[in-house]
């Protein structure tokens, strides 16, 4: 397997192009890895954020995708599942500074930094929660409305790979 860091495809030992995904053990580890290598001295590489303020946007967007938040949803440019598509079937690494919603937005209504630390340690517990999650179909995305439990796990990958990307981990 092709363990080239931030790649959000890999090619199998059969040469079959996979996807990364977080129903994926291994993929759920890269990404808790990656997660673990960040430290308060972790600087943006473009953006708005701080290194805490995006550990909690992770952390609000999972607990989003648990049901355990609640976003409302929100009007996008495309059909939904024309963007869907887009987002989660191509491999392309998404473009920066796209607009989220205000439940999960820094400095609007997402959840704020603590300490480092702890917010580090409840978004690892957290992806683990997510990456074992069986009911997604009961959760509607704000952007690309109702997906399955494949489309869920592919966009917790894709949405970590690039914030991850945007710290440099």
């Amino acid at each position: 397997m092709d363990s080239v860091h931030n790649a959000i495809t890999y090619t199998d030992n059969t040469g079959t192009r996979m996807l990364k995904t977080l129903a994926r053990e291994s993929d759920c580890a890269e990404i808790a890895e990656r997660i673990s290598m960040l430290t308060p001295t972790s600087q943006r590489h473009w953006g708005l954020m701080s290194i805490d303020g995006m550990l909690c946007h992770l952390y609000d967007v999972y607990t989003a995708g648990l049901g355990e938040k609640i976003v409302k949803s929100v009007k996008t440019p495309l059909p939904r599942p024309v963007s869907k598509f887009i987002s989660l079937s191509l491999p392309m690494k998404w473009p920066r500074n796209i607009p989220t919603t205000e439940e999960v937005r820094q400095g609007g209504n997402g959840t704020s930094p603590h300490n480092f630390t702890d917010d580090q340690a409840r978004l690892l517990e957290t992806l683990q929660r997510f990456c074992t999650y069986e009911q997604f179909a009961q959760v509607k995305h704000p952007f690309f409305g109702p997906m399955r439990h494949e489309d869920w796990t592919r966009w917790g990958y894709l949405h970590a790979d690039h914030h991850l990307r945007q710290f440099g981990a």
